[in-house]
């Protein structure tokens, strides 16, 4: 994925076109002394790699697979191990390699000595199994490619057309042997000592890149052997072009090229970034109007990867004022949305599944109903569900956060002005047959989709959105978030005391336990675009603190690989599940200072009181 200081890193940051290996329809892997592995053979087989290593040494007429003559043993022969195994294989696919007719295999059978002697032994070998072996015959055969010993390049026509050989770098081959050639392959440490972490200096970058170029020029396959086994290598190796990937944990390189689709994320239209005034920014002055946004399941690497997708800006950037939450729950280092976001909503930690409660399962008072007596009035918003863990923490309780229809029964006791999200089916369906009556009676106008709310122009709402008006960024579902913000703020902003709106961007967190960063990548550019229109309203009134934050990080993302010019990112989960990794808190408008730090989450319930209620 990446080439040259100038010329070299601009190679240096894109995929090549498709490999030789890729283009015939194989997996790039190539399993090096596969003969080590736990099981030969069919782990590299059934791992799909396109390519598996043989050594081979001659014994007593016999040809035995082993590295070192130490090595070999009674019944580890090249036909039990190999040969006969995979011609039963070639048989059950309808004679074909794989399954999969687009998918080849070649069998390289690397020769330890006496290559003559091997050779001919070999080929009486392979008569046994018909045209399995013999590309001359057959074109979906399973190809032999010897290595190691080999006859010096003008004797490879002495051979029969089916037995082909592994090339040399800088070897001038003639057009008759080329025709003889497979690939062509060397030593990694002949051109640099790059350890496999981060990129090779350029100079080292450019021998690398003109090696498998020329063998590209000679229309052949390359493969560095002796390169470190681990995703970054597999990547600098991919971007240099080489076609077989040498590998000695197959099943580790076929996971990591078969979820690229879900690891890769390139946005090649950046979207403006907003540039704040910052004129009351950490203002020691009143403030009247609070704004959270909750980016559920958004880390540091989930920003960073906007970011470097977003061609190396966010509007989450241009905050200067930065803490730092750690989010554990009360019975967990690892929270859940319901206990995180109960944690700022009451001030209190709970445990893990818990909605507005302590835990000893008794009721806590929220932020929405703490303001309503200071006659500050709160919406609450989600591109999501809105009876799920992160909203309903702020105007439900219950011990148990799948409790959809008691969460909503809940609203009926909640101070929130407006609640807006997807999920229609816990109010209008509620085994509490009355309750949207009894929430109409008790002032709200229920909108079932997202034009009705915008005719709105007072009062308290209910927005019960169509769960398709909450699909993901992906699948087409626009700017609700940021639209819904919008149209809150111009709801509440005439309340004399003011207003506390929590909006979350729901589905980064989606993103993460799916492992999918495009996903997360454009749910998290969603969520920056409604970051960016509080920032306005902060500028435009300079009484409003906006507070972005999450409730935890989802998927223990790493970022493996980075380019800000073309907004392209690469990246790899470890987990499906949330971490115990502190998570960012910015602010910007008066006393955005006072959320710097690092601090449990529960004392963002206490700076947003001490902010909002002192003189």
């Amino acid at each position: 994925m990446k080439i040259s200081y100038i010329k070299i890193l601009t190679v240096m940051l894109s995929f090549p076109a498709l490999t030789w290996a890729q283009t015939n329809g194989s997996t790039r892997g190539h399993s090096h002394n596969d003969y080590h592995q736990n099981i030969p053979l069919l782990q590299a087989y059934y791992a799909k790699m396109g390519s598996v290593e043989a050594d081979v040494f001659m014994k007593d007429n016999e040809l035995y697979v082993a590295h070192e003559p130490s090595e070999i043993k009674p019944g580890r022969t090249l036909t039990q191990l190999y040969l006969s195994p995979l011609a039963k294989l070639f048989k059950e696919n309808g004679n074909q390699a794989f399954k999969n007719s687009e998918q080849t295999l070649q069998l390289v059978i690397d020769i330890k000595q006496d290559h003559v002697n091997v050779l001919n032994k070999l080929i009486t070998e392979l008569k046994a199994f018909d045209d399995v072996f013999n590309t001359s015959k057959n074109n979906k055969a399973i190809k032999i490619v010897i290595s190691g010993d080999m006859p010096v390049p003008a004797k490879f026509v002495d051979w029969p057309d089916y037995i082909l050989f592994d090339g040399r770098p800088g070897i001038k081959y003639s057009a008759e042997e080329l025709k003889h050639v497979a690939m062509i392959s060397q030593d990694i440490k002949k051109y640099t000592v790059w350890n496999g972490k981060g990129v090779p200096t350029p100079t080292d970058y450019a021998k690398l890149k003109q090696v498998v170029d020329d063998a590209h020029q000679l229309k052949k396959p390359f493969r560095f052997w002796a390169t470190v086994d681990s995703p970054n290598t597999w990547i600098v190796l991919g971007r240099l072009g080489v076609d077989w990937i040498n590998t000695d944990h197959p099943i580790q390189l076929a996971d990591f090229y078969a979820h690229q689709e879900k690891l890769t994320f390139t946005n090649p239209t950046p979207y403006p970034v907003y540039t704040p005034s910052y004129k009351s920014d950490g203002a020691n002055k009143k403030v009247k109007n609070i704004i959270l946004l909750i980016g559920d399941g958004m880390g540091l690497a989930q920003i960073h990867a906007g970011l470097i997708a977003n061609h190396g800006d966010l509007n989450i950037a241009r905050i200067k004022n930065i803490g730092f939450s750690q989010t554990a729950a009360a019975n967990s280092d690892n929270t859940d949305s319901a206990a995180g976001a109960t944690a700022m909503a009451t001030g209190e930690k709970t445990n893990n599944r818990y909605i507005g409660m302590g835990t000893d399962n008794k009721n806590r008072t929220n932020l929405v109903d703490t303001l309503f007596g200071f006659g500050i009035k709160s919406g609450i918003i989600s591109v999501g569900d809105v009876t799920d863990a992160t909203p309903a923490a702020f105007y439900a309780h219950q011990t148990e956060r799948t409790m959809s229809n008691e969460i909503a029964a809940d609203l009926l006791k909640s101070k929130v002005e407006i609640l807006v999200g997807s999920n229609q089916k816990a109010f209008l369906n509620n085994k509490n047959t009355g309750l949207v009556s009894a929430l109409t009676q008790s002032g709200f106008t229920l909108n079932k989709s997202f034009p009705e709310f915008e005719k709105q122009a007072s009062g308290k709402q209910l927005v019960l959105l169509p769960n398709e008006d909450t699909r993901s960024v992906l699948k087409g579902r626009g700017d609700v978030l940021k639209q819904a913000l919008l149209k809150t703020v111009q709801l509440l902003k005439n309340n004399k005391k003011g207003y506390f709106i929590m909006a979350e961007g729901a589905q980064i967190d989606h993103g993460g336990h799916a492992n999918d960063l495009p996903f997360a990548v454009t749910e998290m550019h969603d969520f920056d675009k409604t970051i960016e229109a509080a920032l306005q309203i902060a500028d435009k009134d300079g009484e409003t603190l906006v507070i972005v934050t999450a409730d935890h990080e989802t998927g223990g993302l790493s970022l493996l690989d980075a380019d800000n010019k073309n907004g392209k990112i690469t990246g790899n989960f470890s987990t499906d599940d949330h971490t115990n990794i502190m998570v960012p808190v910015f602010a910007y408008g008066p006393h955005a200072d006072d959320f710097r730090g690092v601090y449990p989450n529960n004392q963002i319930f206490n700076k947003i009181m001490k902010v909002l209620t002192s003189k």
